[in-house]
Formats: C-alpha cells, sequence, structure tokens
C-alpha cells in the first residue's frame, strides 16, 4: 500500500506518467510527492521549483521516493563549453532526464550527450506546447511549426539523445524520423480539462496512441482534490486504450 493508502496501480502504464512538480517550494512539492509515489512514474522537477531551492531539492526528493524517477526539466540552452559543464552538475544530481533546447543544432546537443555519458539522458525540446504557428512566425521562424519539430527530431537523433519533447500533434513526424529515441509529450489534459496557457494538447490515451513513451501531466493532477486518484484515473485511461 501507499502512503495514500490505495495500492499501486500497474506498472507499466503506470510509468509512463510523468507528474510536473510545478510548485513553488520544496515543501509543497514532497507533500506532493507523498501522496503520488507508488502511483506515477516519474516527477518532472522545472524552472520554478529547482530555482527556488537549488539541487538538494532534486536529492532529497531522491531520498523521499526512491521508486520514482526525476526528470530535470531546465530547458538549457548556452555556448557548448558551459552547456558542458551544466550537464556536468547534473550528473551528480541521479536524474534520469535532463532538457536542452534543440534550437542550436546537432553539434550543440551532441556536447551535451557525449559530456552527459551514462549518467543522465538528454531530452532535446523541440517547440515548446505553449506556442502556436503564429508564435513561432512572430519568433522569426520561416518554416511551419510542424516542419520545424521534425527538423529537430532529426538533429537529437543525429546527436545521439536520449529523446525528444514534442506535443502529441507532431509525434507521427517524431516517430518517422526518430524512432527509437523517447518521445516526451507535455501538454496533456484529460477529456474537459482546462487548457490553461497551453496551445497543442493531446488526451492521455491519444497521445499514447499515437507513440507517446512517456506523458507529463501537472495541473490536472495537482489541482485535484484528490491527487492519487486523478493519477490513477489518467493511468487507468491509459491501460483501457488497448482493450
Amino acid at each position: 500500500m501507499t502512503a495514500a493508502g490505495v495500492p499501486p496501480t500497474d506498472r507499466p502504464d503506470r510509468e509512463r506518467l510523468i507528474v510536473a512538480l510545478d510548485v513553488p517550494s520544496a515543501d509543497v512539492a514532497f507533500d506532493v510527492a507523498g501522496r503520488l509515489s507508488g502511483h506515477v512514474g516519474m516527477f518532472k522537477i522545472g524552472l520554478e521549483l529547482f530555482v527556488a531551492e537549488g539541487p538538494q531539492v532534486v536529492r532529497r526528493m531522491r531520498e523521499l521516493a526512491p521508486d520514482v524517477d526525476i526528470f530535470l526539466d531546465l530547458k538549457l540552452h548556452d555556448i557548448p563549453n558551459t552547456m558542458r559543464g551544466a550537464i556536468r552538475s547534473v550528473r551528480t544530481l541521479g536524474v534520469k532526464f535532463v532538457t536542452v533546447h534543440a534550437g542550436s543544432g546537432t553539434a550543440h546537443l551532441a556536447a551535451c550527450v557525449e559530456e552527459a555519458g551514462d549518467a543522465v539522458g538528454i531530452l532535446a525540446v523541440t517547440v515548446l506546447t505553449s506556442q502556436d504557428d503564429v508564435a513561432c512566425r512572430q519568433a522569426g521562424h520561416t518554416r511551419a511549426l510542424d516542419e520545424l519539430v521534425e527538423m529537430r527530431a532529426v538533429c537529437a537523433r543525429e546527436a545521439g539523445c536520449a529523446g525528444v519533447v514534442c506535443s502529441g500533434r507532431e509525434l507521427g513526424r517524431v516517430r518517422a524520423v526518430a524512432p527509437k529515441l523517447a518521445r516526451v509529450v507535455p501538454g496533456i489534459r484529460p477529456a474537459g480539462a482546462d487548457l490553461g496557457d497551453q496551445q497543442r494538447v493531446m488526451t492521455p490515451a491519444r497521445a499514447v496512441a499515437e507513440g507517446a513513451t512517456h506523458i507529463v501531466v501537472g495541473r490536472p493532477i495537482l489541482q485535484a482534490e484528490d491527487q492519487a486518484a486523478a493519477a490513477d484515473a489518467i493511468v487507468r485511461e491509459l491501460a483501457q486504450r488497448q482493450m
């Protein structure tokens, strides 16, 4: 039994579910982790929590929830030498994945992969799920959004990344050009959930059916009255897609 008093859900589908700990403090993060340990496969620690609490929040989370992997979502983007230094620091934290922006191309990603070695998987962020075609044009991109995602997935493949981060809408293109990479999909919303600031969204079952290896869910679980039950419902939805 877990801390929430509910038996763990089936492991294969549970491991696909990443919960975004987009919370302001370690105390809140550890409380959520206590409720969800045994119900999800991975916790995502992003900029808000990491900047507030520093690397120690990752180390403490590893101690409190040893059965749950950690995904450090920092979206690193700098010159290769600086990136190498950041990845060296990440290697000591015991995380499964760390995100790096794919916008600088293959050589930039390859430097991160080389520095990471076998200690941590590099995930290449293609295009943020809060962006749409209009936002991409405003940022100066001349290619369509889905073309841009595909190009960056190719860069990730050529650089030897562990996976890519993309929206569910680009999964077909990413699977075609990088079939062996992990495909992590944020912007996941159960049917009827509020979209918030996300533009390119998809339901959990559809995302996995179309090729997501992992899905990232934040507010629909964090804002639920019973967080463990909300996570279990998503895992059940994933299991039912095969029935």
